[in-house]
């Protein structure tokens, strides 16, 4: 892994967890943790180190939101079932 993909990746996981739907319950906790990778990617930025600790954690708790949040959303073919389409 180069140095910036950690950066890149954690960009990409601000703006999936930006799409979350406004219903889903974890839309306000992926606010906060939004708001926090925000931080970092400022702080990276600026040239400022970062924690590599901190880039691992965020990335995971970035993914675990949006696969919780994923189980939420409706499965597509049971809803042409039920509406007939």
């Amino acid at each position: 892994m180069t140095d910036n993909q950690p950066i890149e990746l954690l960009r990409l996981l601000a703006a999936r967890l930006e799409r979350l739907p406004v219903d889903s319950r974890w839309a306000r906790r992926a606010s906060g943790l939004r708001g926090n990778i925000i931080k970092i990617l400022v702080q990276a930025d600026m040239g400022e180190p970062v924690a590599a600790v901190r880039l691992h954690l965020l990335t995971d708790t970035a993914f675990e939101f949006l696969r919780r949040a994923a189980q939420e959303l409706p499965n597509p073919e049971a809803l042409v079932k039920t509406k007939g389409l």
